[in-house]
């Protein structure tokens, strides 16, 4: 289980493909910390470490075709910067919303908007009326996580949705390169699913 308090970004350095699955390899400033067998989300997926170099600082986690089909990992290069954060000890503080790390879908970045030092972005994602019913969607100042970062809705529509991010949450996560097309990994928030769950057996 997640916060959505995301710790800061790791860069890859290594894809490597095996049939249906894709090995990354991840350079990460606190991979000395980890061990094997350690759940760790990645733009909001939750993934387990293979194996580590804590020399290097660098670690390996594997994506599964399922999580390929429903996140952006599958897009992810050498290079490319991912949002990390390791799993919530049961002592701490949720200063976020509750987190599974079990992406629902990807939406696609329609608009960033810069405001007086913070930023507006806007997402479009896929509607689908009967999911809906299920909770997958957001409303109005409800919590979603967009790429693992635990965020406030703001303009909640059908389809699309705004978050705005502060100048911290820009720089740490990788929100900062985010721009018109890129595409995201979504968590529509758990108790509302449940609650939505609930209503039908009514």
């Amino acid at each position: 289980m997640f916060s959505g308090i995301v710790e800061g970004t790791g860069q890859v350095t290594a894809v490597e493909r095996d049939k249906d699955n894709v090995h990354f390899t991840l350079t990460w400033i606190h991979a000395d910390e980890l061990k094997v067998d350690q759940s760790l989300s990645h733009n909001g997926v939750c993934l387990t470490v293979v194996a580590v170099d804590h020399v290097k600082k660098t670690y390996k986690v594997t994506a599964i075709r399922e999580t390929l089909l429903k996140s952006n990992l599958g897009l992810l290069e050498p290079g490319s910067k991912v949002n990390l954060e390791r799993s919530m000890p049961m002592n701490g503080r949720l200063d976020g919303h509750i987190v599974q790390g079990h992406v629902d879908q990807t939406a696609i970045c329609k608009k960033v908007e810069e405001a007086d030092g913070s930023w507006y972005y806007t997402f479009e994602y896929i509607f689908d009326k009967e999911k809906a019913q299920q909770g997958y969607m957001t409303v109005e100042k409800g919590s979603v996580t967009v790429n693992g970062v635990s965020l406030t809705v703001v303009n909640s529509q059908d389809n699309t949705f705004q978050v705005a991010i502060i100048p911290y949450t820009w720089e740490v996560t990788n929100f900062h390169t985010f721009k018109e097309g890129t595409v995201v990994n979504l968590e529509f928030d758990i108790i509302g699913k449940y609650l939505s769950k609930l209503m039908r057996y009514q």
